[in-house]
């Protein structure tokens, strides 16, 4: 699958100063690495500059663009450069020897492939999500919970089975005991929520972020919490990172009060 890839140009805005945080995962595929760390998430002593080669999960475009800006603004001269796509896509290729600084996975599973590959030394998980069936505005199939996508009359868009969002949809069906036939199995959330946003389907599969970025383009059904919607997103430096420098301070970043602060807003939960 084609990468979408964002390279961010370092702004003159005035450095933005935070300290590194710390999130603790119970879920972890490892624990986070124990690297001091000074302002705006360098470690102590080191200049932070260069590109910083991120691998991040399509569902973390809208936060994690963000965040690219802001980290660029924490240190000038430094570029992020961002490439979205499904978490299992990336771990694949981070284990195929692309040359990428820092990995932030939609599953702990996907990390967990590139930490026993040793691509990854340690993660720690720094943000949860959760599904949310998305429907067109009109939601021409009068669909009022999850369960209403086992009727044979609606059109269904799901991730393909191996990518996160794929996986915790089958999760969800489960534990609500109901067989779904998607009309279509698409590779990432974003092409999933594109399916429903030009009414090609009457519903699929995404996470309440997607919903959220999409406005006013699909209306949102709430999945209750009883059927285990949820999944956590690990991130990582990378062992073999080309700007290690880098990577360090870029994950320091996205676990700070300031990198938090920007995936809340956007929908996503503490882990």
């Amino acid at each position: 699958m084609q990468r979408r890839i964002i390279a961010l140009t370092a702004t003159a805005a005035a450095a933005v100063v935070v300290a590194a945080g710390c999130s603790s995962s119970k879920n972890p595929p490892s624990s986070a690495p124990a690297s001091p760390t000074g302002a705006g998430g360098a470690r102590s002593g080191a200049s932070v500059s260069g590109t910083v080669t991120v691998f991040a999960a399509a569902s973390l475009k809208e936060a994690f663009t963000t965040l690219g800006k802001q980290f660029q603004s924490a240190h000038p001269g430094t570029t992020a450069k961002l490439s979205f796509g499904a978490s299992s896509d990336l771990a694949e290729q981070i284990n195929q020897g692309a040359p990428v600084d820092v990995f932030a996975s939609a599953s702990p599973k996907n990390m967990k492939q590139v930490v026993d590959a040793g691509g990854a030394s340690a993660s720690t998980n720094f943000a949860k999500n959760v599904m949310e069936v998305a429907v067109p505005p009109s939601n021409p199939a009068h669909v009022t919970s999850v369960t209403d996508l086992a009727n044979s009359g609606v059109k269904v868009a799901l991730c393909q089975p191996q990518v996160p969002c794929g996986a915790v949809a089958a999760e969800v069906f489960k534990s609500a005991r109901i067989t779904v036939k998607p009309v279509t199995l698409e590779p990432d959330v974003k092409s999933t929520l594109s399916k429903v946003e030009l009414n090609e389907v009457d519903a699929g599969m995404v996470y309440v972020t997607d919903v959220r970025a999409a406005g006013s383009k699909v209306k949102g059904i709430v999945i209750p919490d009883s059927l285990d919607a949820s999944t956590e997103y690990p991130i990582a430096a990378l062992a073999k990172a080309p700007n290690a420098t880098g990577a360090q301070a870029f994950v320091a970043y996205v676990l700070s009060p300031a990198g938090q602060s920007v995936l809340s807003a956007d929908g996503f939960q503490q882990p």
